[in-house]
C-alpha cells in the first residue's frame, strides 16, 4: 500500500514537469492509474512500476532483452519500455522460429489428424503417441512465447509502433501491474488438441491469450491494440469439420482477479475477445471480477466482448463494430451465472442482417442493466429487445444487477464516445 501512496505523489509531481523522449513524445512510463478511474482505482489504486529506480527502468528490443527485464515475474518495482518490435518466436540468438522448429518426439499434423479421425478414434479423450508428442511439442512452445509479469510492473511502448509478436502476457498472482500503449497480436498456437466432446461435435482447443489475467489484482490497460494480425483464424483449414482455430482470448481476466480497469484500447480481428469468469461452478470468484472496461472498440469480434460470470462488470462508452461481411458474429455481451454487468452509453454498429436482440447472449444470467445504448445511430432499450425476442429460448432478463457504480471517469453520451473512440483507441494514439 505504501508503494502506491509513493507512486501516486510521484505521479502529481510528475504533472510539474513532465519528460519527454528524444523524439518529443510524453513518457508515459512513470503514469499511475487517476483516482476513480473504474474498479482498479479502488483500494489504493493502481501505480504499477512507477516508483521503480533508474536500475529497473529497462528499453529492451527482443525476446531476451525482456525476458531479462521481467525477472522471472519477480516483484521488484520495474519499468520496461518496448521499442519496435519484439517477437516472442525466437530463439535466444534473435533467429526466428516457427511451428517445425517447436515440433518434437514425431508430431505431425497429418498424423495427429489420422489417428484421432472422430470416425475411427471415437468420442474418446486424445491419448498416445501422437497426443503425447503434441503435449511436448506445445511445451517447447510454451517456454518460449509465456512471459511472466510480476507485481509492481509497469509495460509500455516507446512512440506509435511498439509490438509484442506472437507473446502471451500472464499475470499469474501478480498485484499492481500497468500495461499501455502496446500492439499485442497473434498469440498463436502451433499446436491446438482436439476435443471430440466440446459443443456436441466436437471443436480445436487452443492454449494462449495475448493478456491472461489469473488472481491477478490492481490492473490497468490502456490504449493497448490486441488481435490476430499476422494468422487471423478465418484463413485456418477446416479440421473434422471445425476450424482449426490458433488463438483463444485476447484478454481473459479469470480465476478471482480482481480491480481491473481496461481503457481505450482496441480489440479486433478475433473469435473469442474476452473471457471475464471461466467456470459457472468457480464460486470463488463471487465477491471479485470487478473489472470497468470504458472507451474500448471492438470491431470484427465474433463474441465475448465480453463474456461475464460472477463479476460486476462496468461497460460503459464502448464502441462495438460488426463489419457488412460479417457471417459468422455470435453476439457482443455475454450475461453468464451470477454475472452483473451495468452498461450505459455504448455504440453498436451492424450490417442489417443482424438485429438488436442479438447483441445478448445469456447462458445462466438473470440480470443486465443497460441504458443509452446506441444500434446504428438510433436509442434502443437493449434489454427490452433482448427479452421480447428471446423470451421463448431463454428467460427474462431483469434490469436489477444489485449494484450501481461509482468509480467511472465523465460518462459521455453513446454518440460522443462513439466518435472519441474512433479516433482515440488503439496503441499510438495517446493524447
Amino acid at each position: 500500500m505504501r508503494l502506491r501512496h509513493i507512486g501516486a505523489l510521484t505521479a502529481m509531481l510528475g504533472l510539474l514537469c513532465v519528460p519527454a523522449h528524444a523524439d518529443g513524445s510524453r513518457d508515459i512510463s512513470r503514469d499511475t492509474l487517476a483516482p476513480n478511474d473504474g474498479w482498479a482505482s479502488d483500494a489504493g489504486g493502481t501505480t504499477g512500476g512507477s516508483t521503480a529506480d533508474d536500475a529497473h527502468v529497462f528499453t529492451v528490443r527482443d525476446r531476451g532483452e525482456l525476458v531479462r527485464a521481467l525477472d522471472g515475474g519477480s516483484a521488484t518495482p520495474k519499468i520496461i519500455r518496448i521499442a519496435g518490435t519484439v517477437d516472442a518466436n525466437t530463439d535466444d540468438d534473435g533467429d526466428r522460429l516457427d511451428c517445425a522448429d517447436y515440433a518434437t518426439d514425431g508430431y505431425g499434423i497429418g498424423r495427429y489428424l489420422a489417428a484421432y479421425d472422430p470416425r475411427t478414434w471415437g468420442s474418446a479423450k486424445p491419448s498416445g503417441p501422437q497426443e503425447e508428442a503434441r503435449q511436448a511439442s506445445a511445451a517447447r512452445q510454451a517456454e518460449r512465447i509465456e512471459l511472466a509479469v510480476g507485481s509492481n510492473t509497469t509495460i509500455v511502448g516507446l512512440g506509435d509502433n511498439a509490438v509484442l509478436k506472437g507473446a502471451s502476457l500472464q499475470l499469474k498472482g501478480a498485484d499492481n501491474v500497468i500495461v499501455r500503449n502496446l500492439e499485442l497480436r497473434d498469440a498463436y498456437d502451433c499446436f491446438p488438441v482436439w476435443q471430440p466432446n466440446t459443443g456436441g461435435l466436437g471443436d480445436w482447443k487452443t492454449a494462449y491469450d495475448n493478456i491472461w489475467l489469473r488472481g491477478a489484482t490492481h490492473v490497468w490497460i490502456d490504449h493497448v491494440t490486441l488481435s490476430d494480425k499476422g494468422h487471423t483464424d478465418h484463413v485456418e483449414p477446416t479440421y473434422f469439420g471445425r476450424n482449426y482455430l490458433r488463438h483463444d482470448g485476447l484478454l481473459d481476466i479469470t480465476n478471482a482477479s480482481d480491480l481491473v480497469t481496461v481503457s481505450w484500447s482496441r480489440f479486433a480481428d478475433h473469435d473469442k475477445a474476452m473471457l471475464i469468469g471461466n467456470g459457472d461452478t468457480a464460486t470463488g470468484d463471487r465477491g471479485r471480477l470487478r473489472v470497468t472496461l470504458h472507451h474500448n472498440e471492438f470491431e470484427s469480434v465474433v463474441q465475448r466482448a465480453p463474456r461475464v460470470r460472477f463479476g460486476q462488470v462496468h461497460l460503459y462508452n464502448n464502441r462495438y463494430v460488426v463489419p457488412a461481411d460479417a457471417h459468422d458474429y455470435r453476439y457482443s455481451i455475454g450475461v453468464s451465472t451470477e454475472s452483473a454487468i451495468h452498461a450505459e452509453n455504448n455504440a453498436f454498429h451492424t450490417p442489417g442482417h443482424i438485429e438488436v436482440a442479438d447483441l445478448v447472449k445469456s447462458w445462466n444470467g438473470t440480470a443486465l442493466h443497460q441504458s443509452g445504448t446506441l444500434f446504428n445511430g438510433y436509442p434502443v432499450d437493449l434489454l427490452a429487445i433482448y427479452n421480447a425476442y428471446n423470451s421463448g429460448s431463454e428467460r427474462d432478463l431483469t434490469a436489477d444487477v444489485g449494484w450501481t457504480p461509482t468509480l467511472h471517469t465523465k460518462i459521455d453520451s453513446a454518440g460522443t464516445a462513439d466518435r472519441a473512440v474512433a479516433r482515440g483507441a488503439g496503441a499510438g494514439r495517446l493524447p
